[in-house]
């Protein structure tokens, strides 16, 4: 449920016209002889979220029974762009650059709040607080707002690593927790019918087994966190007595549902390596079964931010590793010169033939 990365924020880089490489490739060019746009894979990852959310969210208010006011959404949607906006001005100012969403036209805008529409929606469909909106105001600014000073030399780039959305709501309900709470699993399909109860789990993992698989290629990811999930069930049911049927049939709830598709496979802040998403979903479960034993509530929020976390620290630790091998690197040049110098200095000397420090770094 929310997307995110680049160096400073989360709008992907915007489609520049590219000259054929081949001109003898007519799939390459139109028909008209130019250069076709290339393929933007992040772009069309976060507008079928934000398309996805937001049709989600009408149908929520209109058939299934969503019971957060209506003016609600739009309320964090400005939040949401407000405060994108204002802390990327900052960190232009701050790094002596252009603001990322001006030079690019008016799509290029759209790409920049595409994340913050993501996150928005997701606060706000996800918490419930009641008749209080400040709660889900403080998630939203939150969410979008972190992204820009929660960030880890990561392959090479400074990127944020919190999950915007899943940040904002475990940071709500640790602050909030007291009366505020997840909205109740009821809520996603009060309204509906038998059948149409059974369709819309349905619908959610079709299309999002569709993104995930096409556009964001987190599949691996999902196997890892479902398998995972489904083993700790068992795990926790031979060592610990719990039910079994309870412990897996979360699975069959529309929450977990949309918490699979999109909210735990944000490409922006998951690895890219199949392998490497394998074990973070798995290492999601893992934490989830522990916080479960803990009689920790909220456990899939909470476990998405420890592993979040934990991965933006690892990337630090790699980083600060990697910088102290440089400087030993440097220190060991420097050594092996002054030393050879010493040498050479030594030679000249017992042959009587003084030299000037030019002549003995010559030599």
């Amino acid at each position: 449920m929310t997307v995110t990365i680049q160096p400073a924020d989360s709008r992907p880089a915007p489609i520049q016209d590219q000259p054929a490489a081949n001109t003898s490739n007519t799939s390459a060019v139109s028909n008209t002889g130019k250069a076709k746009r290339p393929r933007d894979v992040r772009y069309l990852a976060l507008r079928n979220f934000a398309i996805s959310i937001s049709v989600f969210n009408i149908f929520g208010y209109t058939l299934l029974g969503f019971e957060q006011p209506w003016l609600w959404p739009f309320l964090a949607v400005a939040v949401g762009y407000t405060t994108e906006i204002v802390f990327e001005v900052i960190s232009a100012w701050a790094q002596q650059r252009r603001p990322r969403f001006l030079g690019h036209g008016p799509r290029g805008v759209m790409e920049f709040l595409l994340p913050a529409h993501i996150t928005a929606l997701a606060v706000n469909m996800l918490l419930y607080a009641n008749n209080q909106f400040w709660p889900v105001l403080f998630g939203v600014v939150v969410g979008v707002s972190q992204k820009h000073f929660l960030q880890a030399p990561i392959a090479g780039r400074v990127r944020h690593f919190m999950n915007p959305s899943n940040f904002g709501i475990t940071m709500t309900l640790l602050v909030f927790g007291s009366w505020v709470s997840i909205s109740p699993p009821y809520m996603f399909t009060e309204w509906a019918s038998t059948y149409f109860k059974l369709m819309i789990p349905m619908v959610i993992l079709v299309s999002g087994t569709v993104i995930n698989a096409m556009l964001t290629r987190r599949i691996s990811l999902i196997v890892g966190w479902m398998g995972a999930f489904a083993i700790q069930a068992f795990v926790r049911h031979w060592l610990w007595g719990v039910q079994l049927n309870t412990a897996l049939s979360v699975m069959t709830g529309v929450a977990f549902v949309l918490f699979t598709n999109y909210m735990i496979t944000d490409p922006g802040t998951t690895p890219s390596k199949p392998r490497a998403q394998f074990m973070f979903g798995s290492s999601v479960a893992f934490v989830y079964a522990v916080l479960m034993q803990l009689n920790i509530v909220y456990t899939l929020f909470f476990a998405t931010s420890i592993v979040c976390g934990a991965r933006g620290l690892g990337w630090w630790a790699a980083y600060l590793r990697s910088k102290r091998r440089e400087r030993r690197a440097e220190r060991a040049q420097v050594a092996e010169i002054t030393e050879v110098t010493l040498e050479a200095e030594a030679t000249l000397a017992s042959a009587g033939e003084p030299r000037s420090p030019e002549q003995v770094v010559t030599a």
